[in-house]
């Protein structure tokens, strides 16, 4: 059923430009840069990009009208995005792609003069936060408040020198250690103040998101860390129309989980416990062998069947859920990420049943398209008057494995709902009917 009310917003055309600005150039951010312009080409098709493949739905069944997202809602054009990025090494976005070893070395060397233009600029690091890792390319300033005017200086610079007319950050970087919300971030003076103060609890993708949304660009955070999910930023982020959105990604076993767990909830069937192991051997497992940082993940990972399955609704069904995740740094399997579950449900009078997953994905293979999906709505959002002033772009959840809401309100992970939420939200803003399946109308 199409409901019969609509709110046409006003989006400003995506004329010109669209810097990428990409924190971290690993195995993610390099598959992504890599994988745009080898389409650009027409080498290659955006497999798992929503924004290049997806269709929506508008109006009834019976209409037929099934147009191209991206010829639904104004997206700026692949042929229109720069890129550039920030690395504590210096390798290019060739040598990097070339270390990483996600794309085939043919496809490498042929988009070798494109990739081997994009060098980072030196990064924001602090060994206190990502303490597997080190290098040599990295900021030095008096204090924190100077690292984010450097990085403002950066993105100012960027723009202008590539003459681009809007800019994104996205992400892509490593995740920091465990972090919970202090007082420096319960609003943008106690932020400020603390990054003068050098304040331990400002950690360096803090800074990155601080810069951003002063230069009023829209943030997206691809990592689990704590960043632009705090008052602060929240803050920061209606003051200048800069939409946030994370976070992140949604690949790999948690992209399993949130198609599994829907079902099982809408057939009713219990779950006594979901057991998951992976083995990862790109720098991002490298990184992940740090407790403080497994941490992180961990987190993000526990919170999808809580708030997907909702015991307190079910207690009978997912009341004694035993939910247990583990990652294990392996180096001979690089980015190509291979996850176990073992699933323990039951069903009719209790009679218990398994399911075992054996997933062998690519984690940089799944991350790409949904970085590009992200960096085009987050800039359309910038451009929506609906859109620009809220903050948090709660509707891009289908993309996170923590999706950020309003502060009190509750996440939704079922990967279906998302999808509903987010194809109703593009509906909204070019003024069609909101679709609720009711589908009564057919049959009267």
């Amino acid at each position: 059923m199409a409901t019969g009310q609509k709110n046409t917003a006003e989006i400003a055309p995506a004329k010109g430009k669209l810097g990428v600005l990409i924190v971290g150039l690993g195995a993610v951010a390099t598959t992504f840069v890599a994988g745009v312009e080898a389409v650009r080409r027409g080498i290659a098709q955006p497999i798992g990009s929503l924004t290049q493949m997806g269709t929506i739905r508008l109006g009834k069944r019976t209409d037929g009208r099934s147009p191209l997202i991206k010829d639904f809602v104004p997206l700026a054009d692949l042929n229109d995005l720069v890129f550039g990025a920030w690395d504590i090494f210096a390798d290019s976005a060739y040598e990097a792609a070339s270390k990483a070893k996600v794309l085939e070395s043919a496809l490498v060397e042929q988009l070798k003069p494109f990739l081997d233009g994009i060098k980072p600029m030196p990064a924001v690091f602090d060994h206190k936060y990502v303490k597997m890792i080190d290098g040599p390319n990295v900021k030095k300033g008096k204090n924190k408040r100077d690292l984010a005017e450097q990085v403002r200086a950066d993105i100012r610079n960027f723009k202008k020198q590539h003459g681009c007319d809007r800019l994104v950050m996205i992400w892509c970087g490593s995740t920091e250690v465990f972090q919970k919300a202090s007082e420096v971030h319960a609003s943008l003076a106690a932020f400020e103040k603390g990054m003068e103060a050098n304040d331990d609890n400002i950690a360096p993708s803090q800074i990155y998101a601080y810069a951003a949304l002063q230069e009023s660009v829209p943030y997206a955070n691809g990592a689990p860390n704590l960043t632009v999910d705090l008052p602060c930023m929240h803050e920061l982020s209606r003051k200048n129309n800069a939409p946030i959105a994370g976070k992140d990604f949604k690949t790999g076993q948690t992209l399993m989980k949130t198609i599994l767990a829907p079902g099982f909830k809408a057939r009713l069937l219990g779950l006594n416990g979901w057991f998951s192991t992976n083995i990862l051997g790109n720098r991002d497992g490298e990184v992940l062998d740090d407790p403080d940082a497994f941490k992180t993940k961990e987190e993000s990972k526990l919170s999808v069947l809580e708030h997907i399955l909702q015991p307190e609704l079910y207690p009978t069904l997912y009341g004694n859920v035993f939910h247990k995740v583990r990652i294990n740094y392996y180096p001979p399997r690089g980015d190509n990420k291979e996850g176990w579950d073992n699933i323990d449900i039951f069903g009719w009078l209790g009679y218990p049943m398994q399911i075992k997953v054996d997933f062998l994905c690519r984690d940089s293979i799944l991350a790409a398209p949904l970085a590009l999906d992200i960096v085009l709505f987050l800039d359309l959002a910038a451009r929506c008057s609906a859109l620009k002033g809220i903050g948090i772009q709660e509707w891009m959840s289908f993309y996170f494995k923590s999706p950020m809401t309003a502060p009190g309100l509750y996440p939704e992970h079922d990967l279906f709902i998302q999808m509903i939420k987010m194809k109703n939200t593009l509906r909204h803003i070019q003024g069609e009917e909101l679709i609720t399946h009711l589908g009564l109308e057919y049959y009267d």
